[in-house]
């Protein structure tokens, strides 16, 4: 969740993506809030649309962080920043009852450690092979992990890697496998970004507001929930 590039060479799809992800968020945790407060039916956000979407724009991040890496200089760093991030995050539900012990943000966090520089390790795999093998090992590990919580009732402390007990609880979890494997196929692609070699519209193209959402991700992730928290439950005392 960090921009990508520098300001002068930028990329606005690549910003606009991230934003676009980010506002997906803060509307579905809106949503989580309105069913919460009872204001909307709860099928109206839990339907298979919606629980086919979420993965879907959460992975995006991490796709996206991955791209982001070819261009950052110190990826452990920015990893290290987005935990600390996740450890506010899991403190902060934790007392509200709802914890998120292992999400988006504990994911990214660890991708961007573990996964450091890109060119330090992915680039000695022969770069053809790379997306066959992260993208296979993701569907692998998806079609895996997690299984469900009798199988794993012995290891209460693997949910990092998909494997959880009974007591294991994550209002929002994505563990290293698969997700992790999202992260240097972005940077496997991000190379090819950076080396200039996909269309120049994708280069050229600007599109308004996103971009400024998609380079404050972090930001407005931490914030909006609280935010739209409170407001939720002020339009809810007043309703009823």
């Amino acid at each position: 969740m960090e921009p990508s590039q520098t300001p002068k060479n930028r990329i606005q799809l690549i910003d606009a993506l991230r934003g676009l992800c980010i506002l997906l968020v803060v509307a579905y945790h809106t949503g989580y809030n309105l069913v919460f407060f009872e204001l909307i039916p709860e099928e109206t956000l839990y339907n298979p649309l919606l629980n086919t979407l979420q993965p879907l724009f959460a992975g995006m991040f991490i796709l996206l962080s991955g791209v982001s890496a070819r261009y950052a200089r110190d990826n452990r760093t920015r990893g290290l920043r987005v935990l600390g991030c996740a450890l506010v995050v899991s403190l902060a539900t934790g007392v509200f009852g709802t914890p998120i012990t292992f999400g988006i943000l504990h994911c990214l966090g660890c991708c961007m450690v573990i996964g450091g520089e890109p060119s330090a390790w992915l680039d000695k795999i022969p770069r053809r092979l790379q997306p066959v093998l992260f993208g296979g090992l993701f569907v692998l590990c998806f079609m895996m992990f997690p299984m469900n919580d009798e199988a794993f009732a012995g290891v209460p402390y693997l949910y990092m890697f998909g494997l959880y007990s009974p007591e294991f609880k994550s209002m929002d979890y994505f563990p290293l496998l698969p997700w992790f494997f999202l992260y240097p196929l972005g940077a496997w692609l991000g190379l090819y970004i950076k080396e200039g070699r996909l269309p120049r519209w994708f280069y050229d193209v600007k599109v308004p507001i996103l971009p400024i959402l998609g380079r404050h991700t972090l930001v407005i992730y931490m914030l909006h929930q609280p935010v739209m928290y409170f407001a939720v439950m002020l339009l809810a005392s007043i309703i009823q």
